[in-house]
């Protein structure tokens, strides 16, 4: 319940058509040498074509840049935006790799709030405060109107966006997955992706950095130059995946996109109506996307613990639980539950996190 990686469960096997793309690829014995540093075109061209669905424009190959992996986006992403004194604007809960591949890279990582009363949002005003002549980029996750109002705000302050949408398509609640990149007019945007989460296949290591930028910005400012230079000396994702990308892309059934979101969704209540009957933790919102949802902790209600890393080595070690901590996504006294797992593992879990935290409470007085 730590670890985001449906694949090892039987339900969350990808699509035959995923498997039968790679194997054609390999059976074609045309993958097996080295590709262009920036990926094979015809994959370029695919994803280019499968991203612009949801867009006000068509994005073209040359806006497609293949990586391995989605890390390996932010890893390049980071180190061609670094500059002497820069500083970069991430959310606080977040994927700490980007701070570390920031301060790798010699910037400063500052810290904006997203606000669980409002559906996790971003402090606009925060964000307003923290940004300076230095700040190079800000990175976000939402709705179409809070986007507008990110995109905006990045906009007046004149710094790019970089929007990490490898959980695109995830969601199963009322609204409807958006992509930053149709406000690329009004603010220049990277979109990182790869088909790891909504083809279940992290291991494949096939992810994309897509320039969404109407205007040019990031052709004036040379970042295009620099992502190609960092491609010409960096690794690239295995040719054989690569070549599978068009026929992945164009002969998935949606069937397949559709059961996994059932199954995320069944397993969404489970988490939630579970969640509810512990007293020691508070659930702000049901989650309505993704794999995971961020519960807090009441300290005040548990003896003997410390803070969240003292609560998940406790868990872990009496009840055979993992969770991750709120401290290694930078809120403190928070967990992150998956609940990408098969619903009778998930409903084992918390009933197990349920005695923990009834064996660890204050008695009542």
């Amino acid at each position: 319940m730590g670890h985001g990686d449906p694949s090892v469960f039987p339900c969350f096997r990808t699509a035959p058509e995923a498997v039968d793309a790679v194997a054609g690829a390999l059976r074609s014995w045309e993958h097996n040498s080295y590709s262009t540093c920036v990926g094979l075109e015809p994959a370029r061209r695919s994803i280019a074509k499968y991203l612009s669905h949801n867009l006000p424009y068509e994005l073209s190959p040359d806006d497609v840049y293949l990586t391995s992996g989605c890390a390996q986006a932010i890893e390049i992403i980071c180190s061609v935006l670094a500059r002497p004194g820069a500083n970069i604007l991430l959310p606080r809960p977040g994927y700490l790799f980007y701070e570390a591949r920031a301060v790798f890279n010699g910037m400063e990582a500052r810290y904006y709030d997203l606000l669980p009363e409002k559906d996790w949002e971003v402090d606009i005003h925060g964000v307003q405060a923290l940004a300076d002549e230095n700040t190079v980029a800000m990175v976000i996750v939402y709705t179409y109107e809070h986007l507008a109002k990110v995109a905006e705000t990045a906009r007046k302050l004149g710094i790019f966006v970089i929007t990490d949408e490898v959980y695109a398509h995830l969601t199963f609640g009322e609204r409807k997955f958006v992509p930053m990149g149709v406000f690329g007019e009004v603010a220049p945007v990277f979109t990182l992706g790869s088909i790891s989460k909504r083809w279940l296949v992290p291991g494949w290591r096939l992810g994309w950095i897509v320039t969404n930028d109407p205007n040019g910005v990031f052709q004036r400012t040379k970042v295009v130059d620099s992502i190609k230079s960092y491609l010409d000396i960096s690794s690239d994702p295995p040719t054989f995946v690569q070549g599978a990308i068009p026929n992945l892309l164009e002969n998935t059934k949606e069937e397949f996109f559709d059961k996994t979101v059932k199954i995320l969704r069944e397993t969404s209540d489970i988490c939630w109506e579970k969640l509810k009957g512990i007293s020691a933790i508070t659930c702000p919102s049901k989650p309505e996307g993704s794999m995971f949802v961020m519960v807090k902790l009441d300290l005040t209600c548990l003896q003997d613990i410390k803070d969240d890393m003292d609560f998940c080595c406790r868990l872990a070690k009496e009840e055979l639980v993992v969770l991750l901590p709120g401290c290694a996504v930078g809120y403190k006294n928070w967990l992150r539950i998956t609940f990408a797992i098969d619903p009778s593992s998930l409903e084992d879990g918390l009933d197990r996190f349920k005695s923990f935290c009834l064996r660890h409470s204050k008695p009542t007085k």
